[in-house]
């Protein structure tokens, strides 16, 4: 078991995530006492996505295939159509995706962000929910699909959208402090 004022929390994202889903849980899990980095392709800064332009930048602390789930207690992936598109085609992410499942690690995923975890291979059997418009492809990759603020699995917790960060986060730091989970197939 993990308090979260001791926890180490990955966070992944490309360019092009949707600017609330990187940061609200962001700032609320440091708020909390948690250190969270920032792993994006390259180790450089990535721009958000916000109000149909460009946003602000979030700080990157290191290049995805720097980081080893080993070294952390949980994932976190924010959405928006841009940023997991680009991850799910990362191979260096997609392992890491796998090795947080196959280590029993909490992952949590928002609006577009399961796409990465098709990509991985681990939704298979799983309850999650999403942003709707990939519902199509959750359930396609053996997933059962729920229209739900939040879903939790085992360690898995997913959410649809921006209006869902409250529920999200709260289950993140749930998740966390519950500790390891069963480790899902990957």
């Amino acid at each position: 078991m993990t308090k979260i004022t001791e926890a180490k929390i990955l966070m992944i994202s490309a360019d092009g995530f949707e600017q609330s889903e990187l940061e609200v849980p962001r700032d609320k899990l440091k708020e909390a006492g948690a250190t969270v980095t920032l792993a994006t392709p390259d180790g450089n800064n990535v721009k958000g996505w916000k109000d149909k332009n460009w946003g602000p930048e979030a700080e990157a602390g290191a290049a995805i295939g720097d980081v080893s789930a080993d070294d952390y207690d949980a994932l976190v992936i924010p959405g928006g159509q841009i940023n997991p598109d680009i991850l799910r085609a990362i191979p260096a992410a997609v392992a890491l995706v796998k090795d947080f499942a196959a280590a029993g690690k909490p992952i949590a995923a928002i609006c577009h962000a399961p796409w990465l975890l098709i990509e991985a291979g681990i939704l298979n059997g799983r309850k999650v929910t999403s942003y709707a418009s990939i519902r199509t492809d959750v359930i396609n990759a053996g997933a059962k699909w729920e229209d739900l603020e939040v879903v939790v699995d085992n360690g898995l917790i997913t959410s649809r959208s921006p209006a869902d960060l409250p529920a999200f986060v709260a289950k993140i730091i749930e998740e966390i402090e519950e500790g390891r989970h069963e480790a899902a197939a990957a």
